[in-house]
C-alpha cells in the first residue's frame, strides 16, 4: 500500500504532558517510520512539555480564563486552511471535540477528505467538577455526539467504548486503538530506597502514589480524603504526588507528602516505582496510561471502578476497583493491601505481568490499519456515487 499523507489536528499536541498527546506522538513517530507523511496542527506555547514528533504547525490560540494551563484555538484560520490544501492529505485525523477540530471536520467534508476521529477523554464529565459550570454538560454531550457522528471512522481504546460509539453512530465504523507501555522504563527495578529516604520517609513507611495532572477532574480531592482517613489509622502512611497542575493546593495539607512536580524519563520511572500503592480516583480517561505505567512499575493499584479501569484491571487479581468517589472505599481497600503484604505483592506481580499485553508499536499499527480501511472504503463509496450518477445521466 502506498504511503499516506495525514493531517492531524489536536487541542494539545505537546505543550502539556497528557496521556492523549503521548498516544498521538507515539502514533506520529510510528507513522513516520512506516514512510507516511504527517502534518500536525495544534495550539502551542513558549514552554512545551516535550519535543513533538512529526511536523508541528502552530495554530493561533488564546489562554482559557479558568483553566489557564490550556490554550484554545478559536477556529481554523485561512493560513491553516491554505497550509492543509498545499499538503493535500489523504486523510484528516481529529482528536479533540473543540472548535479547531470541528472546523477541521467541516473542511474535510467540503474537500471530500475522509475523517478519522479518536476518543481520548470524557470531556463531558469535566463541567461537573467545577461549581457554576454544570449547565455545560448537556452542551458538551451534544457536541461530542455530533463530532463523532461526522467522522468516517472513530478510534476508541477499549471494547466497551467501541460498543458505545457504535450505538451512538448507528454503524460499525469504529476501530480499536489501544495503548502501550514502556515496560523497560517502567520497571520494579527502578525502585530507589535512597531516593525514598531523601523525601524524608523511613524505610517502613507506606507511600501512596497520586500520578497524573493535578486537576479536579482527576479526583484529587477524593485522593486527599482517602489519605487523611488512612493516616488516622496508620501514622506511617505518606503521599507521593507526581505531577503538576492548578489543584496542587488541594493536596498541600497532607502530612508528610512529597511533591515532585512534572517528571520525565528515568526520573519519572524512579518516582513511580519507589511508591508502594497507587490510588487512582479518576473517571475521565478513556484508557488511563498512568494505570499501566504504575502496574508495569510493580505497584498494586486501587482504582475507580470506571469502564476504562475495568478493561485494564481484573479486580482482586491485578488491582482493586472501588466506587468512584468513595474516599472511605479507597481507604479501606488500600488498608487491606497494607495489612496483607502477601496480597499486595501477589497483585503487584500479576499487574506487572498483565502489562505485557500493551505495546505502543502494536497499538499504532492498529490505527494505521484503520487509516487504510477508512481511505479505501471512502474511495469505494465515492466511486459508487460516480457510477450511480453516470447511470442516472444515461437514463
Amino acid at each position: 500500500m502506498r504511503p499516506l499523507r495525514v493531517a492531524l489536528f489536536s487541542g494539545n499536541y505537546n505543550y502539556l504532558k497528557e496521556g492523549a498527546n503521548q498516544a498521538l506522538n507515539k502514533l506520529v513517530d510510528y507513522l513516520g517510520r512506516q514512510g507516511h507523511s504527517v502534518r500536525v496542527y495544534s495550539p502551542v506555547t513558549d514552554t512545551p512539555a516535550f519535543e513533538p514528533q512529526g511536523t508541528l504547525v502552530p495554530v493561533p490560540s488564546i489562554t482559557l480564563p479558568i483553566r489557564t494551563e490550556f490554550q484554545l484555538a478559536l477556529g481554523m484560520p485561512a493560513s491553516i486552511r491554505r497550509d492543509v490544501e498545499r499538503f493535500a492529505p489523504d486523510l484528516i485525523h481529529v482528536s479533540t471535540p473543540d472548535i479547531l477540530n470541528t472546523r477541521a471536520e467541516t473542511f474535510a467534508i467540503r474537500h471530500n477528505i475522509p475523517i478519522v476521529a479518536s476518543l481520548h477523554t470524557r470531556f463531558e464529565t469535566y463541567p461537573a467538577y467545577y461549581r457554576g459550570l454544570r449547565w455545560l454538560v448537556p452542551l458538551a454531550v451534544a457536541q461530542q455526539r455530533r463530532f463523532y457522528r461526522r467522522a468516517d471512522c472513530v478510534l476508541a481504546p477499549t471494547a466497551a467504548l467501541i460498543e458505545e460509539l457504535k450505538a451512538l453512530r448507528g454503524d460499525g465504523h469504529v476501530a480499536l486503538w489501544s495503548r502501550g507501555v514502556d515496560r523497560e522504563l517502567f520497571n520494579p527495578s527502578r525502585r530507589d530506597c535512597e531516593w525514598r529516604r531523601a523525601q524524608g520517609w523511613n524505610d517502613d513507611d507506606i507511600v501512596l502514589l497520586f500520578f497524573g495532572r493535578l486537576v479536579l477532574e482527576k479526583g484529587v480531592e477524593t485522593f486527599a480524603e482517602a489519605v487523611r482517613l488512612l493516616q488516622q489509622r496508620r501514622p506511617d502512611v505518606r503521599a507521593l504526588i507526581v505531577g503538576s497542575g492548578p489543584a496542587e493546593r488541594r493536596l498541600r495539607s497532607l502530612e508528610g507528602a512529597a511533591f515532585t512536580g512534572h517528571l520525565n524519563g528515568t526520573d519519572l520511572a524512579r518516582a513511580v516505582a519507589s511508591a508502594d500503592i497507587m490510588i487512582h480516583p479518576s473517571t475521565t480517561e478513556t484508557f488511563g496510561n498512568v494505570i499501566t505505567e504504575a502496574m508495569a512499575s510493580g505497584l498494586a493499584v486501587v482504582s475507580a471502578d470506571a469502564p476504562n479501569a475495568r478493561t485494564i484491571i481484573k479486580d482482586g487479581r491485578t488491582g482493586l476497583l472501588v466506587s468512584a468517589s468513595d474516599a472511605r472505599g479507597y481507604a479501606d481497600a488500600t488498608d487491606r493491601l497494607i495489612a496483607s503484604t502477601d496480597e499486595r505483592r501477589r497483585i503487584a506481580q500479576a499487574a506487572r505481568e498483565a502489562t505485557a499485553a500493551y505495546s505502543w508499536e502494536a497499538a499504532s499499527a492498529q490505527t494505521e490499519a484503520a487509516y487504510f480501511e477508512t481511505v479505501e472504503r471512502y474511495a469505494r463509496r465515492a466511486a459508487g456515487s460516480i457510477r450511480s450518477s453516470t447511470r442516472s445521466f444515461s437514463t
